[in-house]
Order: C-alpha cells, then sequence, then structure tokens
C-alpha cells in the first residue's frame, strides 16, 4: 500500500509541474524572429506591439496543412463574429513564396508573418507548438488569454473574445 501511494505522489508531482499555462510570453519567444509581407525581419514583440490596445487571435498555419485550410472558413466567421480583434497569422510554410500564395489564394485577411525559426524555434519551443493550425488569444495588455486551441471554432476562443 506505501509503495503504490508513494509511486502515486511521485506521478502527481511530476506531471503536476509541467501542467501551468503560461499567461506571459518568455523573453526568447518575443525575441523570435520572423518576416514580415514585404521582406523584413521583426521580432515577435515588434508583432504583438503593432497589435497594442487589441485584442488578438493567433493563428499558426501553412498553406499545405489540410486542417488549417478546413478551419479558414470558421476563422473568417470568427473574424466576421469579432472585427474589434486582430488577426495575426504565423505561417510554418516551407518557404515564402508559398506562404504569400497560399495568403492570396485562400484570401486571407489580417496581419501575417513567415515564422523563420520554424516548428523548433524559440517561439515554437514556448508554445509546445506540435499541431497546427494553432490558435491563441492575446489580451490588450499582452497577456495569453488562450495559450490553445485547435479548431477556430472552439468556444474557448469565443470566451476569451468576450
Amino acid at each position: 500500500m506505501k509503495k503504490t501511494l508513494y509511486i502515486l505522489i511521485l506521478f502527481l508531482s511530476v506531471f503536476s509541474c509541467n501542467s501551468q499555462v503560461p499567461t506571459q510570453f518568455s523573453e526568447v519567444a518575443l525575441s523570435d524572429m520572423f518576416v514580415n509581407l514585404d521582406g523584413d525581419d521583426i521580432a515577435f514583440n515588434n508583432i504583438l506591439k503593432a497589435q497594442s490596445n487589441q485584442t488578438i487571435v493567433i493563428d499558426i498555419w501553412a498553406s499545405w496543412c489540410g486542417d488549417c485550410l478546413k478551419g479558414m472558413p470558421k476563422v473568417k466567421a470568427l473574424q466576421k463574429s469579432y472585427p474589434d480583434a486582430s488577426y495575426v497569422f504565423l505561417s510554418l510554410d516551407k518557404n515564402q513564396e508559398a506562404w504569400k500564395r497560399g495568403i492570396k489564394k485562400y484570401k486571407i485577411k489580417g496581419n501575417h508573418y513567415f515564422m523563420k525559426s520554424g516548428w523548433d524555434g524559440p517561439f515554437g519551443e514556448f508554445v509546445k507548438l506540435d499541431w497546427i493550425p494553432r490558435y491563441m488569444v492575446v489580451d490588450t495588455q499582452g497577456n495569453i488569454k488562450l495559450f490553445k486551441a485547435i479548431k477556430a471554432d472552439d468556444d474557448n476562443i469565443k470566451q476569451s473574445l468576450k
């Protein structure tokens, strides 16, 4: 009995430490470099600053991602329902040409950036990127209100935008 209790306590202590969801971006994530549509490098921190005083919906996507493309009509519906939010699209396309073609082809409205460092870069590691599409919501103060959603019609996104 003691052995079972000891194993249970050990299990809970190991997994409870990793379950905390961040409410602030790390300095490393904020410093990660992206590329804007003009081809200029921009730190993630400056992407957030450009949207200051607005709630931000972040959509991490790629034009080759079937689930991302299936979710676009839901993203567009979200944009229609919550027009005061700012929509930031972070692309994991294989190259910048494919990224720009995808924006045009799928008529994606919002603020667009290419993730130079990809899945395993500082930003991707911070958000524990393991699947796309990935949605996040950041409040007007730069706090992470919703850390993870994988569907654009997730009720948690809508709750975070109210």
